[in-house]
């Protein structure tokens, strides 16, 4: 394969209208790949940091250390380098910052060159970046996790719950999927306006709530399945991301909405009372990210019929997955890459959750854009899942019209993942 000749870096504007980082590869063979670091706006306490100016410029969130980085450090360290070997590659970025969370030269800039260069590297042999990383192997196209209400961080905080979104795993096909998808997200809104909670749209896209408790927003949702068509519990399920992180840890827990300060056992007892309640197939972080104890007594009572997915308890870290493994935490992974910084370290967090046969989810970030790497990802890397946000913005719809793109080119070997993205035994009660 050809060597790298140039590494440049750009601001350029996310989702929210914040400074972002692009950072663009070229090769000796004339080939050139580009990548745009996300942002998330829950974040956890060991994942990667950005790199942001600080100051009144901005609101403080300029990336011109980060860019000016890439050209002074970034560059000359990786030109001559053979773009065919992605690992060395990221483990030379990694050496280069030289901190254990991306923080000297900033993750948005680490991550934005990291997914650069693999793009270079698949523009180089000529192949679409999906293909270029199945190395041959058979993959599946991923089952969507589709916002409808935003909450929590994102929302102003009129819920708790950070996200409410449903997922499709019987729709036989990701074009169906999305469809259906599309039926409850219209109805949701109708509902809601109807109703008068409705203030709009998200960060990620899902409908602005006003509710008066969080079983109110599960009520509407289940109404909305309902109402748009489709049976709860048979064509679509409920998805939750608690976000648990964003409401406290250990020593106790905030639900604002309902008024009510909980025990770690207690918050526990709460989303089981949920699952049981409502159509829930999936929860993500019902519990804050070092509260081991309470994720594991979520996953012990619910974990066989429920995807429990750790994202702020995993951080994209292989290391913190073998932990929660070993605490009985957790039967799925959150993956994603700016939250660790390479795509090598990505890979081997997904990894170790499929080794050990839990679910993996390729993830974006609530600030986003045109950027569809993680739609690649997801499908090359044979993830089974994929989580983008919600079923409106052109930063979330680029990822979902993508992976149509990519379906649509498999032809007859495209296979949805569907049920058999969860773990074994998630997937044996579908």
């Amino acid at each position: 394969m050809s060597v790298i000749a140039a590494v440049v870096a750009r601001q350029l504007w996310d989702s929210r209208g914040r400074p972002t980082v692009e950072a663009e590869v070229t090769l000796a063979s004339g080939a050139v790949g580009r990548a745009i670091a996300p942002a998330g706006a829950s974040r956890g306490a060991h994942e990667a940091v950005d790199l942001r100016d600080d100051g009144a410029l901005f609101g403080g969130f300029g990336v011109s250390r980060a860019v000016a980085g890439v050209a002074a450090e970034i560059a000359p360290a990786l030109v001559g380098r053979d773009i065919g070997d992605q690992a060395a590659i990221d483990r030379a970025l990694v050496a280069l910052d030289g901190t254990a969370d991306k923080s000297r030269l900033g993750a948005n800039a680490v991550v934005a060159v990291s997914m650069a260069v693999l793009h270079a590297a698949a523009a180089d042999v000529g192949e679409p970046l999906w293909r270029y990383l199945t190395g041959g192997r058979k993959v599946r196209v991923p089952l969507p996790e589709i916002q409808i209400f935003g909450g929590g961080a994102h929302a102003g905080r009129r819920t708790d719950i950070q996200d409410f979104m449903v997922m499709c795993p019987k729709a036989g096909s990701f074009r169906r999927a999305l469809e259906i998808t599309s039926d409850v997200y219209r109805t949701a809104g109708r509902l809601m306006e109807a109703r008068g909670p409705l203030s709009g749209v998200a960060d990620e896209g899902g409908w602005w709530p006003d509710f008066v408790s969080n079983e109110d927003a599960l009520d509407v949702l289940t109404q909305a399945i309902e109402t748009s068509g489709h049976r709860p519990a048979e064509d679509v399920w409920i998805s939750l991301d608690v976000a648990a992180n964003e409401l406290g840890d250990a020593s106790g827990y905030e639900l604002a909405l309902d008024e009510l300060r909980l025990s770690g056992a207690e918050m526990a007892e709460r989303v089981i009372g949920w699952a049981n309640r409502y159509p829930i197939l999936s929860i993500e972080d019902p519990a804050g990210q070092d509260d081991f104890a309470t994720m594991a007594a979520v996953t012990a009572a619910i974990g066989g019929r429920v995807q429990i997915i750790g994202d702020d308890v995993l951080v994209t870290n292989a290391a913190r997955v073998a932990a929660a493994a070993a605490a009985g935490a957790c039967n799925a992974a959150l993956i994603k890459v700016n939250q660790v910084g390479t795509v090598t370290e990505a890979k081997a967090a997904l990894d170790a959750a499929a080794t050990l046969g839990w679910g993996t989810i390729v993830s974006a970030r609530s600030g986003e854009s045109e950027d569809v790497t993680i739609a690649h990802l997801a499908v090359g890397w044979d993830a089974g899942q994929l989580k983008v946000g919600s079923f409106t913005r052109s930063e979330r719809m680029a990822k979902w019209n993508e992976v149509l793109r990519i379906e649509e080119a498999m032809g007859g070997e495209a296979v949805f993942a569907g049920a058999s993205c969860f773990a074994a035994a998630v997937a044996a009660g579908l």
